[in-house]
């Protein structure tokens, strides 16, 4: 009876121990499937959260009577983005941990080889580094959030990436530009930032004439404008004073530029540009004021309030 006792206790478990695999399965797989599922319900709930908290936010400005976001809105937004990213991260850190663990790996047996990994891959990880940090001082300093217009010079490219901030994680900045592109750009690469819709902006107009125009009447033709566009209601509310004409900026041989400026909302600029271009146009050739020839009437936006912010 006891020799029959030993044998059945010295049978191997199953084929190649399937009995053994399938204890490790319901107890430590089973806890590891847990911990990923886990990690995914969080990443889940925090991703709705979120959307519900930038949802809110972009309601309040839908609902009010404001025509631009304030600085306050665009902040909150971008912070709520960047919180949601920093705690998707600590779960999948915490569940990765928990998850070797469960595999029966000291993790005291990793001090060794990771500092010997880190400081291999120390050169490497400096660039993530450079973009979280670069990210973090974006996110603090109120450089521009959710919704600025702005241009950013990127290391190592000649031409500026321009569109509206989609997106602002410590690591990329997501812009959409004109043509309906997404453009993905890692923070630390960014040199120089230049917001366009930042507490208020400036339309600036240029006037190419031909050399021996009447600059008398060139002048009351534009005090006139603004004062209309000034006046008109649905530009009254995207100006914050009357556009105003600042004489000659340059002379050529035979060309010289007059400007006219106006302060409007922020991200406004482009569309107020527009209309006083349009308005000179009609008015000048009303006047019978032509134009210098080969030329046409130059338009654009100029942010004064701290328009760059280095990022390093």
């Amino acid at each position: 009876m006891h020799d029959v006792s030993a044998l059945v206790t010295a049978a191997p478990d199953g084929w190649f121990g399937s009995d053994r695999l399938i204890r490790w399965l319901s107890l430590e797989g089973l806890s590891i499937l847990l911990w990923v599922l886990g990690a995914l319900l969080a990443t889940r709930f925090i991703q709705w959260t979120v959307n519900k908290v930038t949802t809110r936010i972009d309601a309040g400005f839908t609902e009010s009577d404001a025509l631009v976001r304030s600085e306050a809105i665009k902040h909150r937004h971008s912070v709520a983005q960047v919180i949601a990213w920093g705690a998707i991260a600590i779960v999948y850190i915490i569940a990765g941990f928990s998850i070797v663990r469960e595999l029966g790996v000291p993790i005291t047996g990793f001090v060794a080889p990771a500092t010997v990994l880190g400081a291999a891959l120390g050169f490497g990880a400096q660039r993530i580094v450079q973009d979280l940090l670069s990210g973090f001082f974006i996110i603090t300093e109120k450089q521009y959030g959710f919704g600025d217009v702005v241009s950013l010079a990127i290391l190592g490219s000649t031409e500026p990436a321009e569109g509206t901030v989609e997106d602002v994680t410590l690591r990329i900045t997501k812009l959409r530009s004109a043509d309906g592109e997404m453009i993905t750009i890692p923070n630390g690469q960014i040199v120089k930032a230049i917001n366009l819709s930042k507490d208020w902006a400036r339309s600036v107009v240029d006037i190419p004439l031909p050399i021996g125009v009447d600059m008398g009447r060139v002048n009351d033709l534009i005090a006139q404008i603004g004062h209309q566009a000034f006046n008109d209601p649905r530009m009254k509310k995207l100006l914050l004073d009357e556009p105003t004409a600042m004489g000659v900026t340059d002379i050529e041989v035979d060309t010289m530029t007059v400007r006219i400026v106006a302060r409007t909302l922020p991200g406004r600029q482009f569309e107020v540009s527009r209309d006083l271009r349009s308005r000179l146009v009609r008015a000048f050739g009303r006047a019978g004021i032509a134009l210098a020839p080969g030329s046409a009437i130059e338009t654009g936006g100029v942010e004064p309030s701290v328009a760059e912010e280095g990022t390093r």
